[in-house]
């Protein structure tokens, strides 16, 4: 195998192309192989191998800087950069991120996890080489869908003016994540279009050269008529005018071509643009097929393509349904997605209410002030934005939604620990920014059904709602004994938060799925004659005061668990309600520090952060057995 000699970029250089071929293949199945067992962003890498492998042939990584936009797409770079032997470790708890990370490689020049960031950290890297007067090149590779992002844009703006050196590769495989819509997406399609024109261009210029003493003349005229005309038919124009070189379409897949196009920008001077094609999901079969399922994917079958375990019930299909039912009835219900359709349970509101769905890319800060304007006008905006992503729209939520107090439902999606993706990923910072925000109403529901309340609650509120839900689905053996109930739910009311258990020897106060791990832990010691009261706050904003107070004057001892940082969020808040009584309440506040939470699985992390139910039962038995 050739992968077996490949250690470093060098080795690569070294290879002829028919080897070349071969090695891309051979990384294929390895990708194929390890995100099959461990889960991963598989159709993305599938479509950047040869890429990759160009890009190492042509540039001296790491004097040369390569900023991979999202990073989800780095798989074969970190194959080929020293990481083959731990490749195996890909998103596992203590192994390789699945994301690009300084720490992990110096060939990582720059952490990324989000998508549209590549070009202004690129530029930035670029204007310091130059400073420092050192000699490198620097290139940031981004997708399409990446490129529809507000901040992308800004930063091609600012990088055609500069007129630095910069080698900005634009992936397009016309996806995203959902497939892309819109203005970029329609230019991008004509620039496609342009491997015709050109290839006509010169036949009719081979043709024309053969008449004798008129034909140059000839050429010379077409060519002044035809500057004209460019204008009109060919969209690159919009990346030259701004002041890139444009160079392509080129054949993503095509290493040779690819690599002869990196050599001759490399004697380029200024801000240039590389247009490739490439198929997302290529080599795979299934993955070509259904792109946006082999996006990001748990472990699967490689024979059929199927995932090892079903998929279950979730919050974000439930929000989705839920959602679906109650547009019926109300057709001032809108929803708008940021490229998420799928990813947020929103494919089947799209399908059936197609005139009140808008997807407006990569672009969240767009998205939540598109919200406000359909709310200013009556509408009733319902957006269901990740956790981790929602923290680019936070001016938005500020200064468009919560200043004129609009009737904006934004669905937290995602919220708390997700795992494998790791710390770019997690949804960790939403409690503790919202809650800073006048105005806004802020909830988390124990399960399925009170996500169905809460939303019901959002559309007939007037005001501006966040409803946070976690990655996945209820707690496992919901309708065991020690479950809370699903049948039945108390009416959502402001502010009011719930008693789910009554007790004399210590409160829990739990907010979101925290609340369901409570109730376990509470039915459990009770078996133990400890008796715990468990409150479902189910409001972080505004908070029920009244219930707080009496339950932790009653116990004297209370115990606060969010899925979240502890400063900003529900300790911080209850602290400050119980530091102001005269009365001798202990405190013990679980929630997750302040620091960037790396990847692992939600259960190996909660266990890392003694956020488990073990962890709460021991608190628990020790703030007992002190008094």
């Amino acid at each position: 195998m050739i992968l077996e000699k490949i250690n470093l970029p060098d080795d690569v250089k070294k290879l002829k192309k028919e080897e070349k071929l071969i090695l891309a293949e051979e990384i294929r199945e390895e990708i194929k192989d390890v995100v099959s067992k461990n889960g991963g962003h598989l159709a993305s890498n599938l479509g950047v191998v040869e890429l990759t492998i160009a890009l190492h042939s042509v540039f001296d990584m790491p004097k040369d800087k390569i900023v991979w936009d999202v990073g989800h797409q780095t798989y074969t770079h970190k194959l080929l950069t020293g990481r083959k032997d731990k490749f195996k470790t890909l998103r596992k708890k203590d192994g390789l991120a699945g994301f690009p990370k300084a720490e992990e490689s110096d060939y990582d020049s720059f952490n990324t996890g989000h998508s549209s960031t590549s070009i202004s950290a690129s530029l930035g890297m670029a204007k310091a080489r130059d400073i420092k007067k050192e000699n490198n090149k620097v290139i940031a590779v981004i997708g399409d869908g990446a490129l529809t992002g507000g901040m992308a844009l800004e930063a091609l703006n600012d990088a055609g003016n500069s007129k630095t050196d910069l080698i900005v590769i634009l992936n397009d495989n016309e996806m995203s994540i959902s497939k892309n819509s819109g203005g970029m997406a329609r230019m991008l399609t004509n620039l496609r279009t342009k491997k015709l024109y050109e290839k006509s261009n010169g036949v009719v210029k081979k043709i024309l050269r053969k008449i004798p003493y008129l034909g140059e003349k000839i050429i010379n005229l077409i060519i002044n008529i035809k500057k004209g005309i460019k204008q009109l038919i060919i969209p690159k124009m919009y990346f030259e005018d701004i002041g890139f070189k444009y160079l392509g379409p080129v054949d993503g897949h095509n290493i040779e071509a690819l690599e002869n196009v990196f050599k001759s920008c490399k004697l380029v001077k200024g801000p240039i643009l590389i247009h490739i094609i490439t198929k997302k999901g290529k080599g795979y079969k299934f993955a070509e097929k259904n792109p946006n399922k082999f996006h990001s994917i748990s472990s699967f079958d490689l024979e059929s393509g199927e995932k090892l375990e079903k998929k279950k019930k979730d919050y974000s299909k439930v929000m989705g349904e839920k959602l679906v039912k109650l547009a019926k009835n109300d057709k001032r219900i809108v929803a708008i997605t940021a490229s998420m359709e799928d990813g947020t349970g929103l494919n089947e509101f799209a399908s059936k209410f197609p005139d009140r769905f808008f997807n407006v890319e990569i672009a969240e800060q767009h998205a939540l002030g598109f919200a406000a304007g359909l709310a200013k006008e009556g509408m009733k905006p319902v957006i269901p934005i990740y956790s981790s992503f929602l923290q680019r729209g936070y001016d938005q939520i500020v200064h468009d939604i919560c200043m004129q107090n609009l009737q904006v439902v934004i669905c937290v999606d995602r919220a708390g620990i997700v795992g494998s993706d790791g710390e770019t990923h997690q949804g960790l910072l939403d409690l503790c920014f919202l809650n800073s925000i006048p105005n806004i109403t802020i909830m988390a529901p124990k399960n399925f059904l009170e996500l169905e309340k809460m939303l019901e609650y959002a559309i007939k509120s007037n005001k501006p709602i966040a409803i946070r839900y976690p990655r996945g689905g209820e707690e496992e053996g919901e309708n065991s004994k020690d479950s809370l109930e699903y049948g039945s739910i108390n009416k959502i009311s402001r502010g009011k938060a719930e008693v789910l258990l009554e007790g004399e020897d210590i409160t829990i106060i739990s907010i979101g799925k925290m609340t369901e791990y409570a109730y376990k832990v509470a039915c459990d010691l009770k078996k133990e004659n400890i008796n715990v009261e468990v409150i479902n706050i189910r409001f972080l904003k505004p908070l029920d005061k009244e219930k707080v107070l009496k339950s932790a004057i009653k116990t004297k001892k209370v115990i606060t668990i969010e899925d979240g940082y502890l400063i900003g969020g529900l300790a911080s808040s209850i602290n400050d309600i119980l530091i102001k009584q005269d009365e001798k309440i202990k405190i013990l506040n679980m929630g997750y520090p302040d620091k960037f939470i790396k990847q692992g699985s939600v259960k190996e992390i909660e266990k890392k952060y003694k956020m488990d139910k073990d962890s709460i039962k021991e608190n628990i038995l020790k703030m007992v057995e002190k008094t």
